[in-house]
């Protein structure tokens, strides 16, 4: 089984996301911020990293860049609502992110861009 991190400092956005991946047979973990995901991080091992972009404290393309420079491969799936989601997903992913999804965001398509992330990691390391 897959276990994902979900970092936003909204808790219904991180209850969705939860709520989308568990029946799918995925375990979640939840952090805040970028601060918070990587002690996280530093205790547990997880497979991917779905990470807000906008948010205080630590931001998800900060965030990113220090997941990118400590767990190279670790794949990451930035998420962005606003009116600079489209530029801010383009930064995340000239960053490292290997997808970006936009909120609001559905069951359907959260599923298809972990799935096809987790998809591209050989099973014997899932």
């Amino acid at each position: 089984m897959a276990r994902i991190l979900v970092i936003d400092d909204e808790p219904a956005i991180r209850g969705i996301v939860r709520r989308i991946l568990e029946p799918a047979g995925y375990e979640v973990l939840e952090a805040e911020d970028g601060g918070d995901a990587i002690q996280v991080l530093n205790r547990e091992s997880v497979h991917l990293v779905i990470t807000d972009i906008f948010m205080p404290g630590e931001d998800g393309i900060t965030t990113i860049r220090r997941v990118r420079r400590r767990w190279p491969e670790l794949p990451i799936i930035a998420m962005s609502g606003g009116s600079q989601a489209g530029e801010l997903s383009a930064a995340a992913l000239a960053l490292g992110a290997r997808r970006s999804i936009s909120k609001p965001f559905t069951l359907a398509e959260m599923l298809t861009a972990v799935q096809s992330v987790l998809g591209e990691i050989p099973k014997e390391d899932l």
